[in-house]
């Protein structure tokens, strides 16, 4: 499949999928959605797809039901054999979770999970969420200097999913080691993944086998996995392979969202000082709705996640004029929607004031993000506590230097390196 032809008088269409690309996709994005706004291309993996970057035609692709999400209805040539899902998830047992799934099984398996997210149970994960973003602070306030990807933006969803999860904090840190492996290349970004997956499967399937022992020694505990353990022996019919999958997706998305959410949005703030001292005195005056506000500005201006999950299409079918075949994937890009003049003004400029925001950043339709109250809860928290006690935060890099994590699915940094003025643990200043 060769890449889809541009209007003859088209400017030439900039090279997508290069590390320039990766640090700044967007002009290349404005550039499809005036000239091929559903486009026809080879991914980096060799698999052939279309790229849908306009809002209106992002939202319709995004809840159109002949739209599959179960990669059984991909036309898969040879080359393109297990590219298009998570690297080892086949082998692993790990297929039958929400991203590859179509009602009714995806309303089935949603309902079940879906007790851990409702407002109730975020706002009472709330103060362990505050727990964690201070003990991370206080681990590097005092030196001056950080890596707020390392030391901050990864390990704090690692824990707190951790947490929702029922993973006992002695095994938390290997949980920290193995999610590492998932967004480091390592020896190659498909191979070091598959590995990391092999392990949190093995782990998954122990740990589900403890808590069903435990539960049956009238254990009280109210953690994700015992919650699945008890929909499946009471009558919900949830199999071994749909719990571990289940709690694997939600490890893998739970936390790496999260991680680019607070690193991408530190980022934005850091090169837009006047907006950065807008939030810090949002935080100070203790302004919940307008931090609301400014956190979904920043998933809009640049999300965590740069393209929705694979979608096969179940039958032929057009979009914005383009004749999709069945058995085509289909990627919507979420970072292409979310800066679409045709439904934002001034897309390319961060406005934490903005109030109308129906950003995509987290879907749209029946798989809109099951976990974005966490996420959200967890952004709020680390952001507003962060710029909170460290007034001085400063980027210690050129944003040039900055490089930008392989992959196709999420957009994050790989490092965000800061300065800041030294403060002994306990004399920071504390948020409002």
């Amino acid at each position: 499949m060769t890449e889809s032809p541009a209007p003859h008088d088209a400017p030439d269409m900039p090279e997508l999928f290069t590390w320039e690309f990766a640090s700044d996709p967007y002009p290349a994005y404005a550039w499809l959605r005036e000239h091929a706004p559903v486009h026809r291309t080879t991914l980096p993996s060799g698999v052939e797809a279309w790229l849908v970057t306009r809002y209106a035609d992002a939202r319709q692709a995004l809840a159109d039901q002949r739209l599959s999400k179960n990669p059984d209805h991909h036309d898969e040539p040879s080359h393109a054999k297990g590219k298009t899902g998570i690297p080892g998830e086949r082998k692993a047992e790990l297929m039958t979770h929400l991203l590859n799934i179509d009602p009714p099984d995806h309303t089935r398996l949603r309902r079940l999970v879906s007790k851990a997210f409702t407002p109730r149970r975020v706002a009472e994960f709330a103060p362990r969420v505050q727990e964690l973003t201070d003990r991370l602070i206080d681990e590097f306030a005092a030196k001056g200097e950080a890596d707020l990807i390392h030391d901050f933006a990864f390990p704090l969803p690692i824990y707190a999913i951790c947490d929702l999860l029922g993973v006992p904090r002695e095994d938390q840190d290997d949980f920290r080691d193995w999610a590492g492996m998932m967004v480091r290349h390592g020896k190659g970004p498909r191979g070091g993944v598959a590995r990391s997956v092999k392990l949190i499967r093995n782990y998954l399937a122990d740990l589900i086998h403890r808590k069903r022992a435990a539960l049956d020694e009238s254990d009280g505990s109210d953690d994700l996995i015992s919650g699945l353990i008890r929909a499946s022996d009471h009558g919900e019919h949830l199999t071994e392979n749909e719990a571990a999958a289940m709690c694997f997706v939600l490890l893998l998305a739970g936390f790496e969202t999260t991680v680019n959410l607070i690193g991408n949005g530190t980022y934005a703030l850091l090169r837009n000082h006047e907006q950065m001292q807008e939030f810090r005195t949002t935080v100070a005056r203790g302004d919940t709705a307008v931090l609301d506000t400014a956190v979904e500005e920043l998933l809009r201006f640049d999300g965590p996640v740069e393209f929705a999950t694979w979608r096969f299409a179940t039958q032929p079918l057009e979009l914005a004029g383009q004749h999709i075949a069945k058995g085509e994937p289909v990627l919507v890009v979420l970072a292409a929607a979310n800066r679409d003049p045709a439904r934002f003004d001034h897309p390319d400029v961060l406005d934490l004031d903005r109030r109308t925001n129906p950003h995509l950043g987290y879907g749209h339709g029946i798989h809109y993000c099951l976990g974005a109250p966490l996420a959200r809860l967890e952004a709020r928290t680390a952001l507003a506590t962060l710029l909170g006690r460290i007034p001085d935060l400063a980027l210690a890099a050129d944003p040039a230097d900055l490089r930008w994590r392989g992959g196709l699915i999420m957009r994050g940094l790989r490092t965000l390196p800061v300065t800041f003025t030294a403060q002994p643990v306990g004399t920071c200043q504390e948020t409002s």
